[in-house]
């Protein structure tokens, strides 16, 4: 059969009408504040961001499409984590980003290190999963009780970031501060490779398990994780009450045969008050969609924790607000009245 020009002409030009027509929708970015590449939040951020992006020209969800928002664009951005993640999303820098819920609730409430620096415009999409704090040591190396870590060269996380709050809570209930330690702020990457270099001799983390820095540490070094005692679980739980006890299990790390007695908080998906309510209603249903379910269970080990029967645990405790639309998506849920 011969078609002629006039008819192909008509049929290209009909394609690009299309595709200018698919792409003059709106696009909306929406940064989300993560990690390091070295810890969890990176990862499952952009997990997420995968999840409830739908950008201009993507088939519809109904389609066999992304079932993300249409027109959103979602952008993973690589961060000092917790703390710089609530500044920004404040300052509004950043649209949304991932928090421990320690730090979530003390910049809110403007108490501890936020004191008389509250971040009221704080709103919650939803709880994630648990962040286990793992006290790393060069295998072999044994401490008797975290007051051992004075004297020695001790990480504990970078500047201003939500596990290096916690930590020097927890530690300093131990008598173990600044003046007596010497003191490394590095994200988890660096601290692996100062540790394994020999330049550290422990330091702190707190991250969904298991964390790519630590596992890549265990295969080429070794590493050992300290093992809390029953008193230092609580004496933590009580001076960081969301830092509650938790179990690295033996074998999460290869070499790590044996059970890990520590403390975790519950990582967060943080947004801004001042976001459109329709904008967090769509990304939350997204977030919970079959397609997202599927990017979660293969993309890292801690997104099958990621789930809407856990979305709201613990939420309620930490004092900030749901945002208007998040609420009104779990609302329709049936999660809450």
């Amino acid at each position: 059969m011969k078609y002629s020009g006039k008819i192909i002409g008509v049929a290209l030009a009909t394609g690009l009408v299309a595709t200018s027509a698919a792409w003059s929708q709106d696009m909306t970015f929406f940064r989300i504040g993560t990690g390091s590449a070295g810890g969890t939040y990176f990862p499952i951020g952009g997990v997420i961001a995968n999840a409830i992006s739908n950008p201009p020209g993507s088939r519809p969800c109904d389609e066999g499409g992304n079932c993300g928002v249409p027109g959103l664009v979602a952008i993973a951005q690589s961060t000092n984590a917790s703390a710089h993640n609530v500044n920004a999303i404040q300052a509004g820098d950043l649209e949304a980003g991932l928090s421990g819920a320690a730090t979530l609730h003390f910049a809110y409430h403007g108490v501890g290190k936020y004191e008389g620096n509250a971040k009221p415009d704080l709103r919650v999409i939803s709880n994630l999963f648990p962040e286990d704090l793992h006290l790393v040591l060069p295998k072999g190396a044994k401490l008797d009780g975290l007051k051992d870590l004075i004297g020695k060269r001790v990480g504990i996380a970078q500047a201003g970031s939500g596990t290096q709050i916690a930590v020097e809570l927890i530690i300093g209930d131990h008598g173990v501060n600044r003046d007596n330690i010497d003191e490394a702020e590095l994200n988890n990457s660096q601290s692996a490779e100062r540790l394994a270099d020999g330049q550290l001799d422990a330091y702190f983390y707190a991250a969904g398990t298991p964390v790519a820095a630590m596992l890549q540490l265990d295969n080429i070094k070794g590493m050992d994780l300290y093992s809390f005692t029953d008193e230092e679980v609580q004496m933590a739980n009580a001076s960081v009450p969301y830092y509650v006890p938790s179990t690295i299990p033996a074998g999460v790390y290869p070499t790590v045969d044996y059970d890990v007695n520590t403390v975790a908080v519950s990582g967060i998906l943080v947004t801004n008050a001042n976001q459109p309510e329709e904008l967090i209603y769509g990304i939350t249903k997204a977030l919970w969609s079959s397609t997202a379910r599927k990017l979660l269970d293969n993309g890292h080990p801690k997104g099958r924790v990621i789930t809407l029967d856990t979305a709201l645990l613990g939420v309620e405790g930490i004092g900030v607000p749901l945002h208007p639309g998040a609420e009104r998506f779990y609302k329709e849920s049936g999660l809450i009245e």
